[in-house]
């Protein structure tokens, strides 16, 4: 199903419409200030199952991102001190995704891992759902590393026509672009970039 909406004013129905997919456990296809990513609620070990089979990635071992709505859901889910709190909000809502040392909140499938990526796209849609959901998206791009087709990851029609069988919507929120985020390691004793994608880190 693919669904519109506009990233200037969200409409509130159709932002129900689709945490309602999510909590009961279904799969979307979303925009973020990166590439579409497909994602499911965090807390639904049946959902992220799915989407792990779908990319073929094991959880335990896979580098898995979340999406929260802001600064004040991270500490939820990961440790961050006062330097690494400073460095994402210069960047954040941005197209970075920092690697954190989880906590004990995190969802059973990603306890084995002591690492997790938190993503806040400078994206409203996203972010607009995540605040409603109440808690955060697991986000894994569109893109796979083997694909060559680039059109359909930034376009929702194309978009939809492939993830039909697997996504429960796919919204249109624009064309999107083939830029990945930047990845940011702070579980060291200094940030790292291990990935350089969209956008200039600000330190």
């Amino acid at each position: 199903m693919l669904i519109k909406i506009y990233q200037e004013n969200p409409n509130e129905r159709q932002i129900d419409k689709v945490v309602q997919f999510l909590r009961d456990g279904g799969l979307i296809v979303y925009p973020t200030d990166t590439i579409y990513g497909l994602g499911c609620d965090i807390f639904n070990a049946r959902a992220v199952e799915k989407i792990c089979q779908y990319k073929k990635i094991d959880p335990r071992k896979a580098n898995l991102s979340f999406i929260c709505h802001d600064l004040s859901n991270i500490s939820e889910y990961a440790k961050v001190d006062n330097a690494t709190f400073k460095l994402m909000k210069k960047n954040l809502p941005g197209p970075f995704t920092f690697i954190l040392n989880g906590n004990s909140n995190l969802p059973k499938l990603f306890r084995n891992k002591k690492t997790v990526g938190i993503r806040i796209p400078d994206n409203n849609i996203i972010r607009e759902l995540v605040r409603v959901l109440g808690n955060p998206i697991l986000s894994t791009s569109v893109k796979d590393d083997d694909d060559e087709i680039l059109e359909y990851f930034t376009d929702p029609e194309l978009i939809e026509e492939r993830y039909a069988n697997i996504a429960d919507a796919v919204i249109d929120g624009g064309i999107g672009t083939l830029e990945p985020s930047t990845i940011v390691d702070c579980t060291g004793d200094e940030p790292v970039i291990v990935r350089q994608g969209k956008g200039e880190l600000i330190w």
